[in-house]
Parts: C-alpha cells; structure tokens; sequence
C-alpha cells in the first residue's frame, strides 16, 4: 500500500462576533440581497481583537485533545497564514511556546487559500520518509484586517478564524495535485511593506520595479472576474487530477471539501465535475472565506457533526491568491 496521511485529530477557532449582511449595509454600499445573491453569505466572524496566534493555538488545542496526543509528541509545526501578526516570529513559533510544544520545529507556509492542502501535502512527504510522526498543520486568518470597507465587492466576501489538524502517516489512498499561475498573481493582491525608504534607496522610484500597480495602503485588492474564470477551473482540473493519482474516479468519492470562497463557483465545480451538491461541505454562508482557515474548519465542523467515517474517500481543494490550487485525496 502506498503512503498517505492519517488526520488523527482536528480543531476550529470561529470569534464570538458575528457580522451580518445587514450590519456591512451599516458601513458600505451593500445589501442582504446583493450579497446572498453573488456569493451565498449570510454573514461572517469577525475579530474583536484576537490576534492570529491566540485563534491558532485554540484551534490547535483542540486538534491535539481530538488526536489524543501529547504537546511534546509533536515533531513539526505547519503554520499557513497571510495576514499575520508579525513577519517573525511566525504563527508556528508563537503557537509552539503557548502549546509547550518543546520538540517541534516550526516554519510558516505562505499558499493563500490553499494553504492547507498545500501543508498537508508537505506534510505527507515529512511523515513518509521517517524525519516526522506527528504533524500539526494551523490555519488561522484574520483577513478583516485587510479589508478595505470602501469597497463593496472585497470587503463582503471575508471572515476571520482558524482551523487545524494533527496529521500521522497513513497507509492506502493517497493523490495530490497542485498548480500555480503567477501569470494572474494580480487578480488577488495586498501588499506587504510597502517600499523601500532607506537614506540609501536612490532608485526607489524606477517604474521598472513595478511589479504590480500601486493598492490603497495596506488592502487587498482583487479582479473578481479574472478569480472566478481561475477557479472556474482551479477545483475540476485539481481534484480530476488527485483522484487519478490516487486511482479512483471522481464519483467515488464520499466527501468534495473545498475551500469556501464564493457558493456560485463551488456550485459551478459541481456542474462541471457532475458531482452531487449534496456530497460537497459547504459552509460559507455562516463564516464566508476565511483563506486558508476555511478547509480546516470545515473538516472539524464534519468531524464533530459525524459526518466522517472512517475509510470515507474524501477530497480537499483549496485555490486562491497566488493564484495557487490544490487538491488531496485521501482516506479519511
């Protein structure tokens, strides 16, 4: 049997507060209907001011009681997160000193919305060739705070939290496929630090350092339609091609879980692919896209609901900025 990964445990982290379409008409141009229509949300968690690292270690703490594993049995620490709390310590290293985590190492994967897949995919690797046992992978988002609230057509589509998973190797079903498009990197856009003001940087206005154009401060910007022609593709091209490295056909799987990022392009995924709305997770009417959170989250809310049985052949997507895409699929 070929290597895979067994998710031994899982956890979330959603904050208390929750935002409606109705209080986002409060602050922007928008409406219940306007938003219900576009992307199927109803409403969001939003951050009162819980930092990634603090929604991390919940989720985390979680994941490790659900595994039934100890702190320390930990080897490495997966962190995905686009909008952190510091650009060092990652969210891994801060996770690791609050979890007592003593034995783990800890890096941060930068992949967006697929984030998770991408982890569990490294992660697989790491426990197949003997350098890992235990895994922990945490997605935790606050992306309410790159929103910009002046703009209707971002601002409404995020929320916060995050989601884990502690991972041990597996045996059996095992497929992964995974693509990026740099090409169409500015479809989906935030800045970092913004340029370079050293008394040194002379040439700091060259226009050919001008990767892309300019954003309103610190915010995401984003090409809504040059997204959904992206993932119009991204979930039925990634999730055809990890079934086939799995050796399976796509209508055998008992579970699609793709990353929640807008109702109508999962529903187009499911058109295209002729798989059953019924047997794909969908969530994002009551946590809308929480980046790479949103895979996590919806694998806790299905394990505690029950929903999962063990030898379920199930298939994770995640696509977004990057633009990046992924999918695995495996035995739950």
């Amino acid at each position: 049997m070929m290597s895979s990964v067994f998710i031994a445990g899982t956890g979330r982290y959603l904050p208390s507060q929750v935002v409606t379409n109705k209080d986002l008409a409060k602050y922007v141009d928008t409406s219940d209907e306007w938003i219900v229509q576009r992307t199927g949300i109803h409403e969001r968690r939003f951050s009162t001011g819980e930092p990634n690292w603090y929604m991390g270690v919940q989720a985390a703490k979680q994941a490790i009681e659900n595994a039934g594993v100890a702190p320390e049995e930990i080897d490495i620490i997966i962190s995905s997160c686009i909008t952190p709390d510091y650009f060092y310590p990652t969210v891994a290293c801060s996770i690791q000193d609050e979890l007592g985590a003593v034995n783990a190492f800890c890096w941060n994967l930068g992949a967006a919305c697929s984030g998770f897949v991408y982890a569990l995919d490294v992660a697989r690797g790491y426990l197949a060739t003997g350098s890992a046992k235990t895994i922990l992978i945490v997605c935790a988002e606050n992306m309410s705070k790159s929103l910009d609230f002046d703009d209707r057509s971002t601002c409404v589509l995020f929320g916060d939290g995050a989601g884990a998973a502690v991972v041990k190797k597996g045996e059996g079903l095992y497929g992964s496929r995974m693509a990026s498009d740099g090409k169409t990197g500015a479809a989906l856009l935030a800045p970092a630090l913004l340029g370079v003001n050293t008394p040194f940087a002379y040439d700091k206005d060259n226009p050919k350092y001008n990767k892309y154009a300019p954003t309103k401060g610190n915010y995401m910007t984003m090409d809504g339609r040059a997204v959904y022609r992206f993932t119009a593709h991204a979930i039925p091209n990634t999730v055809s091609g990890a079934c086939e490295r799995a050796g399976i056909a796509v209508d055998e799987l008992d579970w699609l879980i793709p990353h929640q990022a807008n109702l109508r392009i999962i529903e187009k995924a499911s058109e295209r692919m002729h798989f059953p709305m019924e047997k794909i997770y969908v969530n994002i009417d009551r946590f809308a896209n929480t980046s790479c959170a949103s895979v996590p989250i919806c694998l806790s809310e299905m394990n505690d609901q029950g929903k999962l049985k063990r030898g379920m052949k199930i298939a994770l997507a995640g696509f977004g900025g990057g633009l990046t895409s992924g999918a695995v699929v495996i035995e739950w």
